[in-house]
């Protein structure tokens, strides 16, 4: 076999033909770099190609790098985000087919081997499913036959928005990489909110912010949904903007209490599953299973909160602080001193609030 480095393939980075030996085994050393990067935008190679491949960290923060099959990249990024506790086990990369080859996370300073060969055409790409970065940090490998069939550089709808401007010129991102579909969920960094928080627009208009590490809904707002510009220019380190109003702020802390109503129980978040693009989320309360989905107030500003709860053997609270900026009504039971106390042997309820 020949063996070719990785400035051959640049070559068709710069919109250049590919050479016709350049089919069967190729080694590069892509970078990851600052502004949530990778420092080579895309590769074109024929099939039957092995991609001998070295993910070198440049970077501050970790970051790992995932190749998938064509048309697969956003379904394995948004996999990864509901992999809950078990994410930091498998490198934040889910056990799914549309995977072909990855790295582990890999440290600043540190760098990592991966091979692997494609023998059918198609747009793969590359990609990082460190929490926060699979929408933005990605990159395409184009296998064909043609490579002058291949678009320019600026005009490839595969390649990162922030890496289509290859002339070192500074790229603006858009609000979001591709078009919303809602419910959306980001797994991003929140104002007041804790390092992993998930912010999840209902509608165009209404959305909230979830703190996986607190197990527990922070605030909610209607105007818009989030603006990750800042965060993106900021190399993933500034949080994401609101846009909107905030009309809930949490006060009261974690809201389930279990036998006793005055002191707070040991939580662990264990991932969400999409139902009907909602989020449902999932915790253990002192032990106990609990699943959590919310949906907006059909009409007005609201939310209307959705439990699940395994067997508890006593009472069950619920703390509605005054002060929040939300109208508390409960499914069971009554409000009474800022607690909501479920009948004994609860195992579902609802939670509705309006804004007041």
């Amino acid at each position: 076999m020949k063996r070719f480095a990785a400035a051959g393939l640049l070559l068709a980075l710069c919109g250049l033909n590919v050479p016709a030996a350049l089919a069967q085994d190729t080694t590069l050393t892509i970078r990851a770099v600052e502004g949530l990067k990778f420092d080579v935008p895309r590769l074109v190679v024929r099939p039957g190609t092995r991609i001998n491949l070295t993910l070198d960290n440049y970077d501050d923060m970790a970051h790992n790098l995932v190749v998938t099959l064509p048309n697969s990249r956003l379904r394995v990024v948004n996999t990864s985000l509901a992999l809950g506790d078990q994410a930091v086990k498998l490198n934040y990369v889910p056990r799914t087919p549309d995977v072909v080859a990855h790295t582990a996370v890999v440290e600043p300073g540190k760098f990592e081997k991966i091979s692997f060969r494609l023998d059918q055409e198609g747009v793969y790409s590359y990609v990082c499913t460190y929490p926060g970065h699979g929408f933005v940090m990605y990159g395409a490998i184009h296998v064909t036959r043609r490579p002058a069939s291949v678009p320019a550089l600026d005009k490839d709808p595969n390649v990162a928005a922030n890496r289509k401007d290859d002339t070192g010129h500074a790229h603006h991102m858009p609000d979001h990489p591709y078009e919303l579909k809602y419910p959306a969920v980001y797994r991003t960094f929140m104002p007041d909110s804790g390092p992993a928080s998930i912010a999840v627009g209902l509608t165009p208009k209404a959305a909230y912010c979830w703190d996986a590490g607190s197990c527990r809904l922070r605030y909610a707002w209607t105007g818009g949904f989030i603006d990750q510009t800042d965060h993106w220019d900021g190399n993933g380190k500034k949080p994401t903007h609101v846009i909107g109003d905030v009309y809930f702020r949490d006060q009261g802390g974690f809201p389930i209490r279990l036998g006793t109503a005055d002191r707070l129980p040991e939580v662990k978040f264990k991932g969400y599953r999409l139902v009907n693009r909602y989020p449902e989320f999932r915790y253990l309360v002192n032990g106990i299973e609990v699943r959590e989905m919310i949906k907006p107030l059909p009409t007005g500003r609201g939310l209307i909160r959705q439990f699940t709860l395994g067997t508890v053997a006593g009472p069950v609270y619920f703390v509605c602080k005054s002060g929040d900026g939300v109208k508390y009504r409960p499914s069971v039971g009554k409000i009474q001193d800022g607690l909501v106390r479920l009948p004994v042997g609860t195992r579902s309820f609802t939670l509705t609030m309006t804004a007041e």
